[in-house]
């Protein structure tokens, strides 16, 4: 080899080792299940005129779970709630069964969360407390995932109907 095609060699190689590198990206599990999910349909391409979800109907694409926020409006049922009027607040469904809410009773800020009963999906119950003991307890049933209704009692025995949705 020439003396002048050594340092030529030398830089050439040394670009295809530096390019070859491997590189550490934090991603979540929805990046991973989403690359996991191109890979499989890289490897396995739909036949010509056929769906991608032909190809592969064991697997289903990734669900995002982001948070949701709902409005809960509360109507007076007795003479003590008919005194403070009607109450909102908001209800952030986490996705997973699980809310967390938040209002405000008679100036106290009220917050709590809000459960699914495990043998009915439709119904739960709700629980709020402020930190000057004001407490509140709700049963409610969803018609839908974002619409539902139900009662709610407080600790001053205030009695609301309560609404949840927009």
């Amino acid at each position: 080899m020439k003396r002048s095609t050594i340092p030529a060699a030398l830089a050439g190689g040394f670009a295809a080792l530096s390019l070859s590198g491997c590189y550490i990206v934090p991603v979540g599990a929805d990046e991973i299940a989403k690359m996991h999910l191109l890979m499989q349909q890289q490897a396995n391409p739909a036949p010509k005129g056929a769906s991608a979800q032909a190809a592969s109907p064991a697997v289903a694409s990734p669900q995002v779970t982001v948070p949701t926020s709902i409005q809960a409006r509360l109507y007076p049922m007795n003479e003590i709630a008919t005194e403070n009027g009607m109450v909102s607040g908001t209800v952030t469904d986490m996705m997973n069964g699980k809310g967390r809410l938040q209002m405000t009773y008679r100036g106290e800020l009220l917050t709590g969360e809000a459960t699914r009963v495990a043998n009915d999906e439709r119904k739960g119950v709700a629980s709020a407390w402020g930190p000057n003991g004001s407490f509140m307890s709700c049963e409610y049933q969803m018609s839908s995932p974002v619409r539902g209704a139900g009662t709610c009692s407080f600790s001053d025995g205030a009695r609301y109907q309560v609404h949840v949705g927009n």
